[in-house]
């Protein structure tokens, strides 16, 4: 029984904190409720495929898959070469997720490769493998184009003809998905093909758990020691389980950039991972485990605490500046506060 209680402090805590800040962040905001749904809703859609990439590598025991950050890579620097040759039309975006399939298998075999000769700090190792291929990333768009890389679409190309520029219009690829079955109810725009869209990929992420591969991956997560006892190849596995996270957080990128229908270059990529965590820790998730409802429920706490924050410390403070100080504190202040109550609840189970 205590067992049980433990566990329903520590899950349900933190969304239950993150509900009251929202609450008194609305109220201090002065934001109207249309514009918050409004806002919220679009980031739901722009970044739930991305926090749905970090639930399996956290049921296969493997913690916060930080290298979400190379998935997004992948996915813009396909677009930028595509541009670059002058593609466009809606074949772009089919022939994008075929380029984003393949460079997610190589890419993710050998991140997993990596995690597997640093078993039990993946989570920092994640983090050191982001900012390698940061700047293989940076020195690619930077320096590559219009040096080893012919630079044939001068509008994306800076004017010195060495280097890609800081933004990028995808005109080819804006809003192709977010007018399919739109409508407004009170003036709150809802996109309901691409709400089906994030639900129909937490669906492909529940049916891969239950699968006999998702068997493994959960089989892995209680322990890799009794995994291999049963037989199951714990490094191949945890190979797939970071092929496929880092597949979906490619994709995830794609329907991000394509919301938006601008490509910052240099930083779109950025930060990706650290607010995935912040929204899936959010909604009562650990680094040990996770669960879709987690996912769905932290983006809608943390996301709305995320908008209503710097108009709320704005008007408490009366100082925009320290406004939006309060977007990094309310990402980074999650991560940690939760990364306290699960060392919290570990520890408790294991007094008990």
């Amino acid at each position: 029984m205590k067992r049980v209680g433990y566990k329903f402090k520590y899950e349900y805590i933190v969304p239950l904190l993150l509900i009251i800040l929202s609450i008194i962040g609305i109220q201090l905001s002065g934001l109207s409720g249309k514009f918050v749904i409004n806002q919220v809703m679009t980031r739901f859609i722009r970044n739930g495929i991305m926090v749905l990439a970090l639930i399996i590598p956290i049921r296969a025991g493997m913690g916060i898959n930080f290298a979400v950050t190379v998935g997004a890579m992948i996915t813009q620097g396909v677009i930028i070469t595509l541009l670059n040759f002058n593609m466009t039309g809606s074949y772009t975006i089919i022939l994008t997720i075929i380029l984003n399939l393949i460079l997610s298998v190589v890419l993710g075999y050998l991140i997993g490769m990596a995690l597997n000769r640093a078993k039990g700090k993946e989570m920092i190792t994640s983090i050191i493998i982001g900012f390698l291929a940061n700047s293989i990333y940076q020195l690619i768009f930077l320096v590559g184009f219009g040096t080893v890389i012919p630079a044939r679409n001068e509008e994306i190309i800076l004017t010195r003809g060495i280097g890609v520029r800081n933004m990028v219009d995808l005109q080819a690829y804006r809003n192709i998905l977010e007018n399919i079955w739109a409508f407004k109810i009170n003036g709150v725009t809802i996109s309901l093909f691409m709400i089906l869209v994030v639900f129909l990929f937490g669906g492909f992420v529940l049916y891969i758990l239950n699968t006999k591969f998702g068997q493994k991956v959960k089989a892995l997560g209680l322990s890799s020691q009794k995994a291999k006892t049963l037989g199951i190849d714990v490094d191949k596995v945890r190979i797939k389980v970071i092929i496929l996270s880092t597949i979906i957080a490619s994709l995830g990128q794609l329907f991000y950039v394509q919301n938006i229908g601008m490509l910052n270059v240099y930083t779109g990529h950025l930060n990706t991972d650290i607010f995935s965590s912040a929204a899936l820790l959010a909604g009562g998730a650990s680094i040990k485990d996770a669960k879709i409802r987690h996912g769905f429920l932290g983006l809608i706490l943390f996301h709305t605490l995320f908008i209503v924050s710097p108009q709320a410390g704005q008007n408490f403070f009366n100082n925009s500046s320290l406004g939006e100080y309060f977007r990094s504190f309310i990402a980074y202040g999650t991560i940690a506060f939760a990364l306290v109550m699960n060392i919290r609840r570990e520890n408790n189970l294991i007094k008990d």
